[in-house]
């Protein structure tokens, strides 16, 4: 008796799914290959995946069964205690993305085990899916070519124009099949990697009253609303809660949802307290593992309940969703060291924001590529076409435009960011790369203006804050930007080492040398020039001449343009002339000699 697979396979056609011999020996061609990093362990894992999946057993493909016939767990097996089956399925998707990156990017057909599930997915390859159909078309028309007209004499027989049109109808039916097979597979992957991972927020555990279950949920429901103000997210509404508690574990929930984290907490009234402690933790759904928890305690007295609620919303919101967040900072840990063909949409946009830690000019040319490439195969993907603005930006103000000419790359990323916004118009990351470019074209009203509307559109991002005050301060008002910059770094993770630069600077101009390196050293965690600059400066003030003689070298190393000539550069960044006097005067003291063909110093 045929499987579901061999079924499938037969009302589909060969065109649009590969035959079970094919998928055979693309099965032994994977584990034959030495460029497939798979243990022994994870080979065993694929191939019963993929027998499973033939043999039409792939619906009852569950954790368990996987853990007691492959990994030989006992029957006692408890996946909420032990997750290996989870870290080796995802251990086995990276093995087959290298592989299909390395040797198998050529082969007819592609095996992969989507996110969420254990069952694989096995497709015809967009290039073999591309020469089936032009296959498919010429044979429609050479059918065309000798099939009767539809003005044929009605003397011709009634079976054959039956049969002509039935060929026909088939072979249109097999082109439309091949169609539908491309768009969807580019649909799930626009879906998978340009949207980004996928939450659920689950109401939070309460103490079972009624009341208090009422505000179980409104956490839930207010930590989603300000997480929607975040892009690159793609956010689920759980199952209904009954009494502040939740309807089923939360991975499994997770696991039959399809998504990549699950948020939930606890609310708790401590008894003879005016007090309400709130924790929330963020855990991931294929290993369990735990990212981040937080933990609030707030007097009831103070102010109402709802106030309480929105304000630890946002801080867990902003904890996790922001640019530099727990989450865009574990899945930039985990990229790869350098892009490869079948680099993700959301992966370029990840590398990007990692980029813009450090700002070096091998990031920028490898960064430009990958965004170049996935504004192409997402156009729709407003993120890619912000951060693709953001880069023209620094192609303009580090002089790294191919043209040499900075004004044209701020015109091609404002043209860039201008198509991000008409894809949305409330895109916070298009809005802050307008906004910046703006400033660098010396438009700062302008600037400030759009960076304000970002800030408006959510006052929980901390990078839209940094943006505002860093832009603020080296305008010199840093009464007004220093603040900003504190908060953003108050509400962030793992700040990048930019967010401090005006605050070292500011207080290098109040005479505060001690402060000042404890912040510039600080914000060297992120490898640029100009923090080592200050951490010289600083060194120098304090008069420690081998230390600052060691931050200048580290400052010519990274940043050879800014060392020959640093009033050039920080003038590059709009700074004002007291700012670029004070610095340039700051790296003399700190053994900088000026070479003699500069002469750009104020």
């Amino acid at each position: 008796m045929p499987t579901r697979w061999q079924k499938e396979y037969a009302e589909a056609s060969s065109s649009s799914c590969p035959p079970p011999e094919t998928v055979q020996d693309e099965l032994q061609r994977i584990l034959d290959s030495s460029d497939f990093k798979g243990t022994p362990r994870r080979r065993k894992l694929l191939r019963y995946l993929v027998e499973e999946m033939l043999a039409g057993r792939d619906r009852e493909l569950k954790g368990y069964t996987i853990a007691t016939v492959v990994f030989g767990r006992d029957d006692d097996f408890d996946p909420q205690t032990d997750p290996i089956v989870r870290l080796e399925a995802r251990r086995l998707r990276h093995d087959l993305d290298g592989y299909y990156a390395s040797s198998g990017r050529g082969n007819a057909i592609r095996i992969s085990i989507p996110k969420g599930q254990y069952a694989p997915t096995i497709e015809w390859s967009e290039e073999d899916i591309g020469q089936v159909a032009t296959t498919v078309s010429l044979q429609a028309e050479d059918v065309a070519a000798n099939s009767p007209s539809p003005r044929a004499p009605l003397g011709l027989p009634a079976r054959r124009r039956r049969l002509a049109w039935g060929v026909a109808l088939v072979l249109a039916l097999i082109v439309v099949s091949i169609g539908y097979v491309y768009w969807s597979r580019s649909g799930l992957d626009r879906q998978e990697s340009g949207r980004g991972p996928a939450l659920a927020v689950m109401a939070f555990a309460t103490d079972g009253n009624a009341d208090h279950a009422a505000l179980g949920s409104g956490f839930a429901d207010q930590i989603m609303a300000d997480l929607s103000r975040f892009s690159g997210y793609r956010l689920y509404l759980p199952p209904a809660t009954t009494s502040g508690t939740m309807t089923g574990d939360p991975m499994e929930i997770g696991d039959r949802l399809g998504l990549t984290y699950i948020v939930d907490g606890s609310v708790h009234f401590d008894a003879g307290a005016d007090s309400i402690r709130i924790s929330a933790r963020l855990i991931e759904v294929d290993t369990h593992r735990i990212m981040w928890i937080g933990t609030f305690e707030r007097p009831r007295s103070a102010r109402s309940l709802f106030a309480i609620r929105d304000e630890i919303a946002s801080a867990v919101a902003s904890a996790l969703g922001q640019p530099y967040g727990v989450i865009r900072t574990e899945e930039s840990s985990q990229l790869r060291d350098e892009a490869v063909p079948s680099t993700s949409s959301y992966e370029c946009v990840l590398r990007a924001f990692a980029y813009r830690r450090s700002f070096t000019a091998a990031g920028h040319k490898a960064v430009m590529t990958c965004l170049e490439q996935a504004v192409v195969r997402d156009p729709k993907y407003a993120d890619a076409w912000a951060m693709l603005g953001w880069l023209h930006m620094d192609a303009g103000r580090f002089g790294w435009a191919v043209d040499g000419d900075a004004w044209a790359a701020f015109q091609r990323g404002l043209s860039t960011v201008a198509h991000a916004l008409s894809i949305d118009r409330n895109n916070i990351t298009a809005l802050k790369a307008q906004a910046s470019i703006h400033h660098y074209m010396g438009n700062y009203p302008e600037s400030e203006r759009i960076q304000r509307r970002a800030l408006e559109l959510n006052p929980n991002d901390p990078d839209t804050l940094a943006q505002l005050g860093w832009r603020l301060a080296v305008r010199g008002r840093f009464d007004e930007g220093v603040p900003y910059l504190q908060q953003a770094i108050a509400n962030t993770v793992n700040p990048p080492g930019w967010y401090r630069h005006l605050i070292a600077i500011d207080l290098y101009l109040q005479g505060r040398y001690e402060e000042m390196l404890e912040t510039a050293r600080a914000s060297s965690i992120d490898g640029s020039s100009v923090s080592w600059s200050l951490v010289a400066i600083a060194e120098g003030a304090l008069g420690h001449k081998t230390a600052a003689a060691e931050a200048l070298a580290k400052m010519a190393e990274i940043s050879p343009m800014l060392y020959r000539d640093p009033a050039a550069a920080y003038r590059r960044h709009q700074a004002i002339d007291p700012i670029i006097v004070g610095l340039v005067a700051g790296l003399r003291k700190a053994g900088w000699r000026e070479p003699e063909e500069i002469t750009g110093f104020p």
